[in-house]
């Protein structure tokens, strides 16, 4: 069962998805600052952004937090008290993310998100509210907008690269549009933007009548525990918005002039949180449950997944830990019980689905893990889902569907997405060989036209057969000779061809061109 265990050590970096920007804009009035600025994305392009990438982005940090709905409500009562004194009108959403990381982030659009572990660091509601002002502003000053503006999503730059990922990450799984989420709510914040949320995110916090000075208690926490280098708050908060000594005196220097006076909130936050802090030993569990997974200590996995429901009963992530565990012990049938546990508890989570799905895959239960497949893809696409509908689609004799999954599953950097890659060459390569054996021109001394072949693949291809042609009006191609290569072209492996074409000018290589049009696989 390789395959299925594979799951639980993937190590893929993100494949980054490309944005289109639609509707460029021009000069804009920012609606927070009140300065011209250029906006070459337009407002409803924004919308769309924040949109379609809120679900993916939720599913990739651990899903939303369900064993306490009471809890969500809160956090956007207070979100929609902050959204509705702020300085730009946004279809605003406030969730609360299954991750114990302390984190919270905003997509273009106003679609927030605040992880659980970062309720359980706060003393008060007005601590809160200056997280969530803080998040406003990135969504209503176009901070997010900024930073696909100035290419950072686009040229595929994560620049919190090399920071730890917590337990609920899965964002290393994303595959097409949805892997861009991830570098959204990933991405670094200049100074001056930080600086401008700091700024804004206060005086909204005046207007729905908190107590400003709780975002300079907040920021020198943050300065304090960044000095003590708190490994949870550095793969979080700290990595997409870095604490400084500046921002304090910032801070201080607004609170001083918004006045004394506001509300704390500080009783009513802590009734609220309360029950985070009692389940917060269960969490603790099943985070050092997933690190013994990751060692192959099954046993000891087992032992703190079973800890954690003896806590808290209704959370699912603790039944997929379990699943998770007697799967990696060969208790088939009751690693299956465990997820089927997992969905019941929380059926919008694409991973408890994803592991389901392949176990049932590896026992035979096609129909059944077909449908867990399907429904992990419309949660999250990943590579690992599409690896394996592939594979089932190709048992089945649904060649198209298998092509289809496979190169959805290829462009990840993960396991299945090598598998997946080999796989596609295997299958599309004899029909379009020119997807996959490269061609390109040279000349050499003596004015001979070459053919330079590569195969990137990891299969070895044989009987490769390439056209020569010559570049005519209009841009016709006229096919002057054909060429085969002889031998095999294994995996990472070049060639030269020389041609019978000779050249008297280097510059003439420009009007013509090769083309590969045949090729097989070795088996």
């Amino acid at each position: 069962m390789s395959g299925y265990r594979g799951l639980f050590n993937i190590t893929s970096r993100l494949f980054l998805g490309m944005l289109v920007l639609a509707g460029l804009s021009g000069c804009a009035t920012n609606p927070v600052t009140g300065k011209s600025e250029l906006a070459l994305i337009s407002e409803q392009s924004e919308l769309e952004i924040g949109q379609k990438q809120y679900q993916p982005s939720r599913q990739m940090q651990g899903g939303d937090y369900k064993v306490e709905p009471e809890i969500t409500r809160y956090v956007q009562q207070v979100g929609q008290r902050l959204a509705a004194v702020s300085d730009r009108k946004l279809p605003y959403e406030f969730v609360v993310l299954n991750d114990s990381t302390p984190n919270a982030w905003a997509l273009p659009g106003g679609k927030i998100a605040v992880n659980r572990g970062l309720l359980l660091e706060l003393n008060n509601e007005a601590e809160l509210a200056a997280v969530l002002g803080h998040e406003i502003v990135h969504a209503a000053a176009r901070h997010g907008a900024k930073g696909i503006e100035r290419g950072v999503v686009l040229q595929g730059v994560l620049l919190a690269a090399g920071v730890a990922a917590s337990d609920s990450d899965y964002s290393q799984l994303a595959v097409g549009a949805a892997a861009v989420g991830a570098n959204l709510i990933n991405q670094g914040y200049s100074r001056d933007a930080e600086l401008e949320a700091d700024h804004y995110g206060m005086v909204y916090m005046a207007r729905a009548g908190y107590d400003p000075q709780a975002a300079v208690g907040l920021q020198e926490t943050f300065v304090r525990l960044s000095k003590d280098r708190k490994e949870n708050w550095l793969s979080g908060l700290f990595a997409s918005h870095p604490p400084s000594a500046e921002r304090v005196e910032k801070n201080r220097q607004r609170a001083r002039e918004l006045g004394q006076g506001g509300e704390l909130g500080a009783e009513r936050y802590q009734q609220m949180v309360g029950v985070l802090k009692k389940t917060a030993p269960a969490y603790a569990a099943y985070t050092e449950g997933r690190a013994a997974l990751q060692k192959k200590q099954s046993d000891k996995a087992l032992m703190l997944a079973d800890r954690a429901i003896g806590i808290e009963p209704r959370e699912a992530l603790f039944y997929g830990l379990k699943g998770d565990a007697l799967a990696q012990q060969g208790a088939d049938t009751k690693a299956l019980t465990a997820y089927d546990k997992a969905v019941t508890l929380d059926d919008g989570f694409f991973r408890h689905y994803l592991v389901r799905g392949a176990l049932k895959a590896e026992l035979g239960d096609r129909s059944g893990a077909r449908r867990d497949l399907n429904r992990s893809v419309e949660l999250l696409p990943t590579a690992d889902a599409h690896y394996l509908l592939g594979g089932l689609a190709l048992r089945e004799g649904d060649r198209p569907n298998a092509i289809a999954h496979y190169q959805q599953a290829s462009g990840a950097s993960s396991e299945h997405g090598k598998a997946a890659a080999t796989a596609l060459a295997r299958l599309d390569l004899p029909e379009h060989p020119g997807r996959y054996i490269k061609s390109r021109l040279g000349i050499d001394r003596t004015g001979s036209v070459l053919i330079h072949l590569e195969n990137p693949t990891a299969v070895t291809a044989r009987d490769i057969r390439v056209q020569l042609g010559e570049l005519g009006a209009g841009g016709r191609v006229f096919v002057r000779a054909e060429y085969r290569v002889p031998g095999a072209l294994g995996a990472g492996q070049a060639v030269s061809l020389q041609t019978d074409i000779r050249l008297s000018d280097s510059k003439q290589l420009n009007r013509w061109d090769s083309r590969v049009i045949g090729a097989a696989v070795v088996e």
